[in-house]
């Protein structure tokens, strides 16, 4: 453990006096007329919006969603982008997207979400822990799955939302790599770093029957049942169907 945090903290030691020296570097290019190309970090976002609409909206709402969410995916700068509605208030939608560049995104949802949908319910930014890529993102379940989508809420007690973290960041990789997961993903939502949300898609009910009863998983129920403000399977679960899918395998 002590050679792995030398190193790292070696690693980190690099990495400045890299950007030290880059940065001396171009303050002499600029002092001597040199122009100098600098790359614009980009800004990630993660968001989630939540609709309610009323029922003679809602199918209308639904394929504006669907048309936005197509759009999306087609955008270079998007990661992920799926609507869902909820299977026990089909009249409450998600709109579950993540874009590598924030102000690409902001041009984007200006230009494509109809003026009807700019002041949605409630928005939730996000800040992902244990964060996918845009491949695993775009995994998707087979034809043949049964897909279940589940968006789960922790409001966990203030004082112990980093040993939510650390337990989770112990079972994440061992939660992905089970057969029935095609995606798992723990966020923190922007600020309130004692709210949480999990979005886990299994390929069928069976599958989530398994993550349940997954020996890692015992640790993460065991801080649930003991950490948090409300019951979160009573107060916070979020059952979702998908109406805008990927093309599935």
């Amino acid at each position: 453990m002590k050679t792995k945090a030398y190193k790292s903290i070696a690693q980190k030691g690099l990495t400045i006096a890299a950007s030290v020296f880059l940065l001396a570097i171009n303050n002499v290019k600029a002092q001597n007329g040199i122009k100098v190309k600098t790359k614009v970090l980009t800004e990630a976002v993660s968001k989630m919006t939540m609709y309610e609409v009323k029922d003679d909206q809602l199918s209308s709402f639904q394929k504006t969603l669907k048309d936005y969410v197509q759009q999306s995916i087609a955008s270079k700068d998007n990661i992920m982008a799926e609507a869902f509605y909820e299977q026990e208030k089909p009249n409450v939608l998600w709109l579950i997207e993540r874009w590598s560049d924030k102000k690409q995104f902001d041009e984007f949802s200006k230009s494509k979400l109809p003026k009807s949908l700019l002041k949605p319910s409630k928005i939730y930014y996000l800040k992902d822990l244990e964060p996918l890529t845009k491949e695993q993102w775009r995994k998707t379940a087979k034809t043949e799955d049964n897909q279940l989508v589940i968006m789960l809420f922790v409001d966990a007690k203030k004082g112990t939302e980093q040993n939510f973290k650390d337990t989770y960041h112990i079972a994440m990789p061992q939660f992905r790599s089970e057969p029935g997961v095609v995606t798992y993903q723990l966020s923190e939502i922007d600020g309130d770093e004692t709210q949480f949300v999990t979005y886990e898609k299994f390929r069928s009910n069976d599958a989530f029957q398994y993550h349940l009863n997954f020996p890692p998983i015992k640790p993460v129920i065991e801080y649930l049942e003991t950490s948090i403000k409300k019951p979160p399977f009573q107060n916070g679960l979020h059952n979702l169907i998908e109406f805008a899918p990927l093309t599935r395998e």
